[in-house]
C-alpha cells in the first residue's frame, strides 16, 4: 500500500474524495498544499494525497519513468502503474464508506498523465478529472480501452518548456473525440507549475463537477 497523506472533513463525514498525483520527483505532501487553498469551499471533502511507488535518486517519487512526451514507453509505464493507482483509490473509498463516483482525480505533470489514465478506465466514472501541466498516453489506444467518461479539465501555463501547452490541446482533443467533455486553458506566463489562478480554475471545475453530480447522479 502507498504511504500517503490524509486529511478528512472536520466536522462532518466526507461525501467526495480527492485524490492528489503528484508530478516526478516530487511528493504527497507537495500537492496536499492544494488542499489548503480548496478546503473551506470544500467542507465534505477528503483529501489524499499518496507518495508514487517509485523512489528517484533525489529522494523523491514517481509514477512512470523520467522520458520525453512523445516516447511510446510512456503508454507502458502507465498501464504498469494503474494496477496500484487503483488499488489505493478503491482503498480510500472503502475507508471513507463512498461510491466510487464520488472521487475527483488531480494530477500534476506525470500524475496528470496517471489521473486521466487510471481515471478514463475506471469501471465507474470518477465525478471529475482535474490535471496540471501534463497531458495524455496512448491517445490512439483511448477509443478501444476508455471504460468511464468524466468531465475532464486540463490547465497549463503558456511557458510550460517541460510539458508544453500544445500537448494540452492535442489531448483535449483526442478526449472530445471519444465523448468526453473536455476543456482546456492555458495560463499566461506560467511555467510548469501551479499558481493561485490556476488554483482557483480548478476549484471552480470540481466544484461544478460534484454539483452536477450531486443533481443527476451517476
Amino acid at each position: 500500500m502507498l504511504n500517503a497523506l490524509r486529511r478528512d472533513p472536520d466536522s462532518a463525514d466526507a461525501r467526495w474524495l480527492i485524490v492528489f498525483l503528484h508530478g516526478y520527483g516530487s511528493n504527497g505532501a507537495d500537492l496536499m498544499s492544494f488542499a489548503d487553498f480548496w478546503q473551506a469551499s470544500m467542507p465534505a471533502v477528503a483529501f489524499v494525497a499518496p507518495d508514487a511507488p517509485t523512489a528517484t535518486a533525489d529522494g523523491g517519487y514517481q509514477w512512470i519513468g523520467k522520458r520525453p512526451g512523445t516516447d511510446p514507453r510512456l503508454y507502458d509505464d502507465a498501464v504498469a502503474a494503474q494496477a496500484g493507482v487503483d488499488e489505493f483509490i478503491d482503498g480510500e473509498l472503502q475507508r471513507l464508506g463512498l461510491d466510487a463516483s464520488r472521487l475527483a482525480l488531480v494530477g500534476f505533470s506525470q500524475g496528470t498523465v496517471m489521473a486521466l489514465h487510471a481515471g478514463l478506465r475506471r469501471k465507474s466514472a470518477p465525478a471529475a478529472i482535474l490535471g496540471y501541466a501534463g497531458g495524455l498516453v496512448g491517445r490512439e489506444r483511448l477509443a478501444a480501452e476508455i471504460t468511464s467518461r468524466p468531465p475532464v479539465m486540463l490547465i497549463n501555463g503558456e511557458l510550460d518548456e517541460l510539458a508544453p501547452v500544445y500537448g494540452m490541446h492535442v489531448a483535449v482533443k483526442a478526449l472530445s473525440e471519444v465523448g468526453i467533455v473536455a476543456a482546456g486553458q492555458a495560463l499566461p506566463g506560467l511555467g510548469h507549475a501551479v499558481n493561485a489562478d490556476a488554483l482557483i480554475l480548478g476549484g471552480r471545475f470540481l466544484l461544478s463537477a460534484f454539483a452536477y453530480r450531486e443533481r443527476h447522479g451517476g
